[in-house]
């Protein structure tokens, strides 16, 4: 009896593209070509349908991987922001106390 690995395989950039390019070109099903490959069928046909989503052939609202890396990228950026101003929020508590009782007095 075999166990399947939960850990998911990584594949560069060049095989996804060159498997793509293999669907597109052979004739063949994107289970053949998985299978010929060793790659998973659903995860073979997920970079086919990227991939024409990337050359502008995909329904209308979804996002390319060009955005989808931007998005995540302006996502990060935003959220390290959010914790420097939390920060600095922090920062100004630290030096410049309020202080109680004491407003308006003495100005």
């Amino acid at each position: 009896m075999s166990k399947k690995s939960n850990t998911s395989k990584r594949y560069t950039a060049e095989f996804k593209r060159d498997a793509v390019g293999l669907v597109r070109s052979s004739g063949r099903t994107v289970t053949e070509v998985a299978r010929e490959l060793g790659v998973s069928s659903e995860g073979l046909r997920g970079w086919v349908k990227q991939a024409a989503i990337d050359r502008g052939e995909g329904p209308a609202g979804v996002l390319t991987t060009a955005e989808r890396e931007e998005l995540v990228r302006l996502r990060r950026k935003v959220r390290e922001q959010e914790q420097t101003i939390e920060v600095l929020g922090k920062a100004t508590a630290f030096v410049r106390p309020e202080r109680k009782g004491a407003a308006g007095v003495g100005r």
